[in-house]
């Protein structure tokens, strides 16, 4: 991005201003434009900054970087990853049921409250396959969480061990 064109309107509206105060202060006017150039860029990079600093937030998990060439900045956009493709009707839902771990049964049991910011698109597949497994979406991500913390389960991967009491447990998870 060219910042000269905005540098330069600068430097024509200081020059207009002064020349309504006479000659010493189009003098003064002259004389300060060249070290305000810098001055000015410097405040254009800023607030092109923080704009993509803002404009990043919305995005996430993608992001816009401001980055300096010469003495014009440039926008380096990194999109947020595309969602899958829709499956076919014919393929089976992939559905994760997973079994709670040893580890978390073991827990004294005390609750902690987190906020979670997911993609929406994140969040609609979170909860089709909470719904699918028969779980509120916590429940699911509690036990995908744990699963995911303990190395992927017991020894049959995860979502395929059987609890003590003898019932069996299959699904998919990534």
């Amino acid at each position: 991005m060219d910042l000269t064109p905005y540098v330069d309107n600068l430097r024509r509206e200081l020059a207009a201003a002064a020349d309504a105060s006479g000659d010493e202060a189009r003098a003064l006017a002259e004389r300060l434009s060249v070290p305000l150039e810098s001055a000015a860029r410097l405040t254009l990079l800023n607030v092109l900054s923080a704009a993509m600093g803002d404009v990043t937030r919305e995005l996430a998990p993608g992001s816009v970087d401001v980055r300096l060439r010469g003495t014009d900045p440039e926008f380096v956009v990194t999109p947020p990853p595309a969602p899958e493709p829709m499956r076919e009707a014919r393929e089976p839902a992939a559905a994760p049921v997973v079994a709670a771990s040893p580890a978390a049964e073991a827990d004294d049991g005390a609750m902690v409250r987190i906020n979670l910011r997911l993609p929406a698109h994140l969040k609609g597949r979170a909860e089709g396959a909470a719904a699918a497994a028969g779980l509120s979406v916590n429940a699911w991500l509690v036990r995908a969480v744990a699963v995911a913390l303990d190395g992927g389960g017991n020894a049959n991967g995860p979502g395929r061990g059987k609890e003590p009491g003898g019932r069996g447990f299959t699904g998919w998870v990534r």
